[in-house]
């Protein structure tokens, strides 16, 4: 095999990322993706701890896998929102995004960081 065909083929995944020598808070999430092909996924997990954002407050990373659904998952990935304010204290991130594309579709998702919030 030829150098040329050998790095066209050549890829890296990233499974885990550490964020423990971050200091800060982390949120739940959970949501339902939109219905396409006749079903619908689950995304949840936890975010980051955060990062601070441009001028408008931190951030958090999140992704992981989809529930299993139909035969298959996707992943996800992405940035929440600045933090938006509660009125008790506290605050939650909007997020969305799109799946990745598996099994001939992708899947949309929206929701709120923190239970109760979704």
């Amino acid at each position: 095999m030829s150098r040329k065909n050998k790095q066209s083929s050549h890829s890296h995944a990233i499974d885990f990322i550490r964020f423990g020598d971050i200091p800060g808070h982390i949120h739940s999430y959970s949501t339902l993706t939109s219905v396409d092909d006749r079903h619908r996924h689950e995304v949840r997990g936890r975010t980051s701890p955060p990062y601070q954002g441009t001028g408008r407050g931190h951030l958090h990373y999140y992704e992981g896998v989809t529930s299993y659904d139909d035969g298959h998952v996707h992943r996800f990935r992405g940035w929440t929102g600045p933090p938006i304010p509660l009125p008790g204290g506290g605050h939650y991130h909007d997020f969305s995004g799109v799946t990745t594309f598996d099994d001939g579709h992708t899947h949309s998702y929206r929701g709120r960081t923190g239970k109760d919030y979704g």
